[in-house]
């Protein structure tokens, strides 16, 4: 999808990915092969760039360095190895300032059972390297074998952190070019189910004050982290009012899919402008717009879903990955739709999940 939007400017996109069937390959006009701790292929597709950014974290130290070698790399190194480790980032979040919630770093079971006594007894437990959609997580409460919770996870260094009691999860996209110059999209509302998103909603009906909070909560991380891209801060909204930040990801996200459809500039032209140090474009929600994904086990036992009818949803369209290899849980694509209201928005990507 960025690079459908970089073509639209007239960009030649190379990506290095290690399937050379990838689902970009059908739009650019190179595939790099290479896993993504391979230095050597990063240096490849490096040299053939002027810069270069990504769509997923889990990017090898040796290639992240091998490609800022050659070319600017955007968001840069710093940024990618703070936001790969759980531990790390959290830590980072509140030596600079920002909220978050009661946690701490664990490795071992009995650390774990004394976070239990500490900030528990009923925690979220996260690996500090790896896992995505929920995976590498356990949720602990009172009487949970701590035990059997760090074995889950791999006997690895994890996160604890403090269940809380959220009124909504919502999140923030912010773009900054190298010059600078910064843009906040407009908080997204989202939904999960079982740590996965399910549907969001652009733009989010929360108080202007706390819309506000958020994007300067963003704003901020964006310009203490001296970003070049963008930039998706995932928050809690707490019952007591508060804000908390959960995640970082610095790269296009699944909660602002709606920003094709709701925005003069989504998501993925944004990242092109950003990376390219051109002018940011504007992000103002012209029609509020949901997104509801769509997952693998549609496709279970060969069933085919019904797209005919699903597009048969006034408003609505369908936005399919490319993704060979459907399995339950994977995310294959979304459906989104507009509307007058943000309630119309949603209602109808529901009326057209529920048809296929």
């Amino acid at each position: 999808m960025t690079a459908l939007a970089a073509r639209n400017m007239g960009y030649r996109v190379h990506v290095l990915d290690p399937d050379a069937n990838c689902a970009a390959s059908p739009v650019v006009e190179r595939v790099v092969v290479g896993a993504f701790n391979d230095a050597t292929a990063a240096a490849e597709l490096a040299r053939d760039c002027d810069v270069v950014t990504l769509e997923i974290e889990k990017i090898g130290p040796a290639a992240l360095e091998a490609v800022a070698a050659h070319v600017p790399l955007r968001p840069g190194p710093h940024v990618i190895r703070m936001v790969q480790h759980r531990g790390r980032q959290k830590n980072w979040l509140s030596t600079h300032g920002f909220p978050v919630g009661p946690h701490v770093v664990i490795e071992s079971a009995a650390q774990l059972a004394s976070a239990t006594r500490d900030i528990g007894p009923s925690l979220f437990v996260k690996s500090c390297e790896g896992g995505y959609d929920g995976r590498s997580q356990v949720r602990l409460e009172s009487g949970s074998d701590h035990e059997d919770a760090f074995a889950q996870l791999g006997n690895r260094p994890a996160v604890a952190e403090q269940a809380l009691d959220l009124v909504l999860e919502l999140s923030v996209l912010v773009a900054r070019r190298p010059s600078g110059d910064l843009m906040p999209y407009p908080p997204a509302l989202n939904h999960h189910d079982n740590q996965v998103l399910s549907w969001s909603v652009l733009p989010a009906e929360l108080p202007p004050g706390v819309a506000r909070e958020a994007q300067a909560i963003a704003a901020g991380i964006a310009e203490a982290i001296e970003l070049e891209g963008i930039l998706a801060v995932e928050m809690f909204l707490l019952r007591d009012g508060r804000l908390l930040v959960n995640e970082l990801a610095p790269r296009p996200h699944n909660s602002y899919h709606a920003s094709e459809l709701a925005c003069p500039t989504s998501q993925f032209e944004q990242i092109v402008r950003a990376v390219c140090n051109l002018p940011l474009g504007d992000v103002e929600p012209t029609r509020p717009a949901a997104i509801w994904n769509l997952f693998g086990d549609l496709w279970a036992d060969g069933r085919l879903p019904r797209f005919d009818v699903a597009l048969a949803v006034p408003g609505c369209r369908v936005f399919l990955y490319g993704k060979p290899g459907a399995r339950p849980g994977r995310k294959m694509g979304h459906l989104g739709a507009t509307g007058q209201t943000v309630e119309e928005a949603l209602g109808r990507v529901r009326q057209a999940a529920g048809r296929l």
